[in-house]
């Protein structure tokens, strides 16, 4: 027999008397408890109400608490007032579990919460509000005072107490039913009907409908929770495709949108140093979004997603190098940062990996760039750019764009097939969005010209304002973008583009003219392609160029330019007689007023014709005593001298950046 059996043997008396007076204090302290526990309950109820008003500027008033079974306790009419602001919070019924240990500790910890019949009604007027004292903290003196303004320009101190806040006061289990949330901004109004949320285990279940501008989404809400990890997921959907919409964005940013499926998540946080660091995920499926400044119609994303690292500080911003974005089977590497004080500084890369060519045409969305559905290729894509602008120092920007190809071969063309400039084509032109005339380009159409009838004057006077490296570069001018860009900032408005004479071609030829942010990738991605698969001659896209472009009005290619100007045909134009057509590209339908009351060209044209001539003698493309010789004198002998605008010269003369779409400078 073991030691232990022969020591229950030889006390089993004292232990069934000690088991015995065990169970009896038990049931005494239970029976004392049971006795007791509403004086405790109130007691408890008591400390909490003190405890949330010496923590906050506001009244917590609960109208009857009461045990309903062994350890569940109901509270009925619970509100919460702020000082000299309308009600925050208006509950009916609150049943809850509730830890009896907590009780005699003058505490109420809940595990268990069946909310019924509640309502928060929070509102924002200017500067004015009823919920922000929720995550401020109560200045205690000079040195809080300084502290607490100091993180109210700390948007990641904001976030992280409320985030902590939030996550600290989860339950066990949660069921709300018919609860509504309702937010008055500035007159708008912002509403939610919860008439089932289910938190339990972890697992997140509900129903919700929202209503904004009219609009009411009712959607499905499935998610998990873990406050110990800083962990929520969430998975919105719709009952139909396209179900839900998101109005806010049409009154902030004239868009709209609506999708199927919408999920959110944060796995991690990490507050160190005054910054919030914050790591989740969020995705959208069956994505349909339409804004005139991004596209002319509907854009479709199957499947889009973000992984984020962001960080939020005091007057900073930034989405860290971890960060993906994956628009169907692309994907993407952005950086973002954002200072905001001592002077606002910006900064954007994207790098991607090596993308299959079909994988990025298939995820191109329909509606945003229509050139490149159905087409097919062998090879891979990668791409790197780096934005980077001190707004105390713009002339110090930087910007760089490259796009590499690696054994790319296009074996199918899609909706434009990009070699049509090889051969005759019909083109139309538009106005306004709207088609004004067609022709075909070719020798087909008397007013072609073949690119050696053209006066090298023209063709090089166009060029020095224009595009000075067309022949040399591959559609793309870095150098001219980044002026461009310098000059729009400074002036804060769109007054310099930073077009080459391959986009503006591309542009004409194979897209609308709207002016659309996609239209600028869709054009940019068009002239890669031509310019390094070599899809066609420079040559051939100059001649093609200079037969299509506008010189007036309702004067397309460079014969009827030349007629309706000057009564010659292009070979025949003079260097003067070329530096004016080339000072009409960029605003053909100006030439009117490039003359005063006595004939003579005003000040800009007069500066232009100097500045091109100096350019072209730097460049050899004249000779000195012919730029010596150049006239500011244009005698316009065609149809365009009956419609001249003759007035007094007050023009001003133009900065040198804002002359041209492309720079007039060197390089």
């Amino acid at each position: 027999m073991s030691k232990i059996k022969q020591f229950f043997v030889r006390n089993k008396k004292k232990i069934l008397i000690g088991l015995g007076v065990f169970l009896g204090l038990l049931l005494v302290a239970f029976a004392i408890f049971f006795l007791n526990r509403e004086r405790l309950l109130q007691y408890a109820v008591k400390k909490v109400v003190q405890k949330v008003e010496n923590r906050y500027p506001a009244d917590l008033q609960i109208g009857k608490a009461q045990f309903k079974g062994l350890a569940t306790v109901l509270v009925t009419d619970i509100s919460f007032v702020p000082e000299n602001q309308p009600k925050l919070l208006q509950i009916d019924t609150v049943e809850a579990t509730v830890s009896v240990r907590s009780l005699f500790l003058g505490r109420l910890v809940f595990k268990q919460f069946d909310v019924a019949n509640g309502d928060v009604t929070a509102f924002k007027q200017d500067s004015v509000d009823n919920f922000s004292f929720l995550y401020k903290k109560k200045a205690t003196g000079e040195e809080e005072k300084t502290k607490d303004a100091k993180e109210k320009s700390n948007y990641g101190t904001i976030l992280n107490r409320l985030i902590e806040t939030a996550f600290e006061n989860v339950p066990d289990g949660v069921n709300f039913r018919n609860l509504g949330v309702i937010f008055q901004n500035n007159g708008r109004t912002i509403s939610m009907r919860l008439p089932t949320l289910t938190v339990e285990d972890g697992q997140i279940q509900g129903r919700m409908a929202i209503t904004t501008d009219s609009i009411t989404n009712t959607m499905y809400v499935n998610g998990v929770i873990d406050p110990d990890e800083y962990l929520l997921a969430a998975k919105m959907y719709a009952e139909k495709a396209g179900g839900i919409q998101v109005p806010y964005i049409q009154q902030k940013f004239g868009a709209t949108m609506r999708f199927d499926t919408l999920s959110l998540s944060i796995t991690d946080k990490v507050f160190k140093n005054d910054q919030l660091t914050i790591t989740g995920e969020s995705s959208a499926h069956g994505l349909v979004l339409n804004h005139p400044k991004i596209a002319d119609e509907d854009v479709f994303v199957k499947n889009g997603a973000l992984k984020y690292v962001i960080t939020l500080g005091n007057h900073y911003y930034s989405l860290d190098t971890l960060s993906e974005v994956r628009v169907n089977k692309a994907v993407f590497y952005p950086q973002l940062t954002y200072e905001t004080r001592p002077n606002r500084k910006i900064g954007v890369k994207i790098d991607s990996p090596n993308i299959p060519a079909n994988d990025l045409f298939e995820s191109m969305p329909p509606g945003l760039f229509d050139t490149f559905q159905g087409m097919r290729a062998n090879g891979s894509f990668k791409y790197h750019m780096d934005f980077y602008v001190d707004m105390a120092k713009v002339d110090s920007l930087t910007f760089n764009s490259d796009l590499d190809g690696q054994n790319l071969e296009i074996t199918q063309f899609g909706e434009q097939d990009l070699r049509k400039i090889n051969r005759e084509f019909e083109h139309t032109v538009y106005e306004n969005g709207k088609p004004t005339r067609t022709f075909l380009v070719g020798p087909s159409n008397p007013n072609f010209t073949p690119y050696n009838q053209i006066s090298n004057y023209l063709k090089n006077a166009i060029l020095t304002a224009e595009d000075p490296r067309f022949f040399t570069h591959k559609g793309f001018h870095e150098g001219a973008f980044r002026h461009s860009l310098i000059t729009n900032i400074k002036e804060g408005s769109f007054v310099r583009g930073g077009s080459t004479v391959a986009m503006q071609l591309v542009k004409n030829v194979y897209l609308t003219r709207k002016k659309t942010i996609t239209r600028k990738v869709e054009e940019a991605l068009i002239v890669w392609l031509i310019e390094n698969l070599n899809l066609s001659t420079k040559q051939r896209m100059y001649e093609v160029y200079l037969n299509i472009i506008e010189w007036g009005p309702n004067i397309y290619g460079v014969k009827e330019g030349a007629q309706f100007y000057f009564s010659k045909r292009p070979s025949e134009l003079t260097l003067e007689e070329s530096m004016f057509m080339a000072s009409i590209v960029p605003k053909p339908k100006q030439y009117r007023t490039y003359f005063n009351q006595y004939g003579e060209l005003r000040a800009y044209p007069r500066y232009f014709f100097n500045l091109i001539s100096g350019n072209m003698l730097k460049r050899g493309l004249i000779s000195p005593s012919e730029h010596a010789s150049v006239s500011s004198y244009v005698n316009l002998n065609g149809r365009a001298g009956n419609f001249i605008m003759a007035k007094p010269d007050t023009t001003q003369i133009m900065d040198t950046l804002q002359l041209a779409p492309i720079d007039l400078l060197d390089f």
